[in-house]
């Protein structure tokens, strides 16, 4: 049973979302012949203020491109 977690910054659509969840299925699918019935894709969001890169807040870094 093939588990894929993904996680990503707040903001997209429940259409981006669905659509990001349906053509990762369907790769693990035409990749590894899983069966679609045994694959979970999993959408982790969390807020930029979670999140650091190359020791700059992620909300910083939006913070400055806005600014």
């Amino acid at each position: 049973m093939p588990i894929v977690e993904i996680h990503l910054l707040e903001g997209r659509t429940d259409e981006q979302k669905k659509a990001l969840l349906a053509a990762v299925t369907a790769a693990v699918h035409d990749s590894i012949g899983a069966p679609l019935e045994t694959i979970q894709v999993l959408a982790r969001e969390f807020s930029p203020k979670d999140y650091m890169s190359a020791g700059v807040l992620v909300a910083d870094r939006i913070k400055q491109k806005q600014g």
